[in-house]
């Protein structure tokens, strides 16, 4: 039994004609006839009721058909399988990541499975601060970032949220507002904060909150990684004002209150640029990134 004679098969009993299937593959109906002939010598079964138009599958000709479409379908994955192995995705993709979102996005594990997958693409991790990462995805050195979004983004830049977190103010727990349940703006007036670097995104919806309430905070340590910051403020070096998951991550060290008179949130965005034209390799880790995303496989901590 050979490969196109079950193809052969499978069109006359699709148009019920031989000579449609003839034509469907491209031969001479002759040819057709000939193979079916063949096939149903070897099987030792008529497969078809010829003595009537449009021909007819006989009982065997029924049963074989589901197994003959099995068997195409079958082959046709192996083609693919071999095509994919074949023309396996090559290249070098860039992908920036903001200091502070290490642990709010695991990257680490979606950029295993994407290289897994396409085991020839050179894949580089760099970090640095918002604005760079911006700068990079403008002039084409990264192909994507995940950032905490700035006040203002770039018309050519797409955002994918990635997290969005809550931002509280944690203290050790000697600090004279250690045991309260949450505090104002206007309460942490002259306290020493620690918090984000001005290059972090999340620092600018910090900044803006306080300028709203007429309120010119006195930062006292700043630092892009917000394990960092939860560090200090457990050494007692003041309020730290950081992403919840970051804050509760430090067991009993912290003390974890709301800000009670403003929702401030830090956000995290998967973000990349429309306008330049990506390569292959780079457009397919963006689109894997972008699925792995509404699949929920990328978790904020």
């Amino acid at each position: 039994m050979e490969l196109r004679q079950l193809e052969y098969f499978v069109a006359v009993a699709e148009e019920g004609s031989f000579t449609k299937a003839a034509a469907r593959m491209h031969i001479a109906q002759s040819g057709v006839s000939a193979q079916i002939l063949l096939l149903e010598r070897e099987l030792g079964q008529r497969l078809f009721d010829r003595s009537r138009s449009p021909v007819r599958l006989t009982k065997v000709g029924t049963a074989l058909l589901t197994h003959a479409h099995a068997a195409l379908a079958a082959v046709a994955d192996a083609r693919q399988v071999a095509d994919e192995y074949g023309a396996a995705l090559r290249g070098h993709v860039s992908v920036g990541l903001a200091a502070s979102s290490s642990l709010a996005f695991d990257l680490v594990d979606m950029l295993a499975e994407f290289h897994r997958a396409h085991p020839m693409v050179e894949i580089a991790l760099l970090e640095a601060n918002t604005d760079d990462l911006v700068d990079g995805l403008l002039d084409g050195r990264h192909d994507m970032a995940i950032i905490s979004p700035p006040a203002t983004v770039p018309a050519d830049l797409r955002l994918q949220l990635v997290a969005d977190e809550q931002i509280v103010a944690a203290v050790s727990s000697d600090h004279p507002l250690c045991g309260r349940s949450g505090v104002t703006l206007e309460e942490l007036n002259g306290c020493q904060l620690i918090t984000f670097s001005s290059t972090i995104g999340t620092r600018s919806t910090i900044d803006a909150a306080f300028a709203a309430a007429g309120i010119q905070p006195h930062v006292a340590i700043e630092a892009s990684d917000p394990n960092v910051l939860a560090e200090l403020a457990g050494g007692g070096l003041g309020v730290a004002l950081i992403p919840e998951p970051y804050a509760r991550a430090r067991d009993s060290r912290l003390h974890v209150m709301q800000i009670a008179d403003v929702d401030l949130r830090g956000s995290l965005a998967l973000v990349w640029n429309d306008a330049r034209k990506p390569s292959t390799s780079a457009a397919r880790l963006v689109d894997y990134a972008r699925r792995s995303l509404r699949s929920g496989q990328a978790l904020s901590p």
